[in-house]
This record gives C-alpha cells, structure tokens and sequence, in this order.
C-alpha cells in the first residue's frame, strides 16, 4: 500500500502563520521588551528565526534569539534511540525574560516538556509561551501551546512532515498518511 502525501501549508501559508503568531506574541506581551526566542533543535530554531524577522519588520527590533537541544532530557533516551546530540545556544540570561519557546510540530508534549526542563536548568525566566507552527494534537502531557500556526487533527499512524530548503526556510507542511 503507497503512502499518501498532501501538501496542509505552502511556503507562503507558512509565511502567513509566521506573521500571524509574530503579531498575536507582539499583542500578548505588549511589544517585545523583554522578550527571547527559543527555538527547538531542529526546526523549531528555524521557525523562531523566521518569527524574529517578522517580529523585526512589525517593531523594528530585533529580539534576541537562541537555540535548545533536548537530548540529554528526553525522557526516551534509555529506550536505545540513539540520536546526534545537538548544541544549545542561548547567549544571553534567560533570568526575569519572556521566553517564547518555539517548535515546528507539537505532538505528544514530551519534546517541550524537555526544552522547558533543559531552560530551567539554564536560568530562571519570568514566563515561557509556546509557540508552534502545527498543532497535531494526541497529547501525552499536559501541554498546551500558547501560539498555533494551523490545527491539524491527524491518527496517531499519520506523520506530519515540515521540508526545509537548505538554507533552513520552511518550504511546506505535509501530511503523511501510510
């Protein structure tokens, strides 16, 4: 039985989302004083720099922005999955700020739960909001994103793929069903 691919956002509906979460972060926290991006290694970093710049063309400020990788804090580590460890770039205090922790598909909530415990290892923020470019639902935890780009309810047998370019731009958001 072939695998079925449907193309759920384009690169420019990725765009559109961007800059819709860019606006609804901007209105929530009252501009962007105080504000740091955190994007998930890997593609949650690609889309938080995507949410900088259209947080710079809205404010004209750029608001600084690092990278987690969660590895060491999965909780799934002793089940032999081996997987490259990644580095974390966060090069300034994450004390007092508003952290905008950013991922490309949230899921079960197991990855954001291991990027909060890897920031809270780091420093002490203010607040974290999450902000995802996919929601695909089936929660393991008790997490819940703050920012969604689309809601796409999927079986758990479906996966939902995000294709980058190689210079890391998000070119589409597919649905794979087996």
């Amino acid at each position: 039985m072939a695998t079925v691919e449907t193309v759920i956002l384009d690169k420019e509906a990725i765009g559109r989302a961007v800059t819709r979460i860019a606006h609804e972060i901007l209105e929530k926290n009252s501009g962007c004083s105080n504000l740091v991006l955190i994007g998930i290694r890997t593609g949650g970093d690609h889309i938080a720099q995507l949410l900088r710049q259209s947080i710079l063309d809205i404010e004209g400020t750029k608001v600084p922005q690092g990278a987690v990788d969660v590895t060491m804090y999965r909780d799934d580590i002793s089940s032999g999955a081996v997987r490259p460890l990644g580095k974390t770039d966060i090069p300034f205090a994450l004390d007092g700020r508003h952290v905008i922790l950013v991922d490309e598909v949230l899921y079960t909530g197991r990855t954001i739960r291991a990027a909060m415990d890897a920031l809270m290892d780091i420093g002490r923020p203010s607040s974290i909001q999450l902000a995802v470019l996919i929601d695909r639902g089936h929660r393991e935890l008790p997490i819940r994103a703050d920012y969604v780009g689309r809601n796409v309810p999927s079986a758990r047998e479906e996966k939902i793929e995000v294709l980058f370019n190689d210079d890391n731009t998000p070119l589409e958001v597919r649905l794979i069903k087996p």
